[in-house]
């Protein structure tokens, strides 16, 4: 994957200051450059940006699994053995998930690990992991 581009993406937020330790505190990106309205962070080798906004915009959910899943959102696919480290840091740090960590498809082809959570403007989050990151883009999974 370090030969695919990075790609960009730009999401409202309410509170900078609480963006940024958000971030940089809970998820580990690094700051790049910043203004008064928005702060780029290194997402993983991919820049996103948060931009200051009034208000959220109203973000509709989706039925997935049993779990409401927010419509938008955006996140991260990491190695297995990384999302699982990453959740006990989560842990640790008292984190709150939107919805919990949990295995989809436990024992088929396209199992994978998942959680959501949200920023402090309430941006929706997922990390997720492919026990076989070659299912990533399979049409069908299970």
């Amino acid at each position: 994957m370090q030969d695919m581009p990075s790609f960009h993406l730009a999401f409202p937020v309410t509170d900078l200051a609480a963006t940024r330790d958000f971030f940089t505190a809970v998820l580990g990106c690094r700051i790049g450059r910043e203004d008064s309205r928005w702060i780029d962070f290194d997402f993983y080798g991919h820049q996103i940006t948060a931009h200051l906004c009034e208000q959220m915009p109203l973000v509709a959910s989706n039925p997935v699994d049993g779990k409401q899943v927010p419509s938008s959102h955006f996140g991260l696919v990491l190695e297995w053995d990384q999302w699982h480290a990453r959740v006990a840091a989560l842990r640790a740090q008292g984190v709150e998930f939107l919805i919990e960590p949990h295995i989809r498809f436990p024992g088929l082809a396209g199992e994978q690990a998942t959680l959501f959570l949200r920023d402090p403007s309430g941006n929706g989050i997922e990390l997720k992991s492919f026990r076989q990151p070659q299912m990533l883009f399979a049409r069908e999974l299970r």
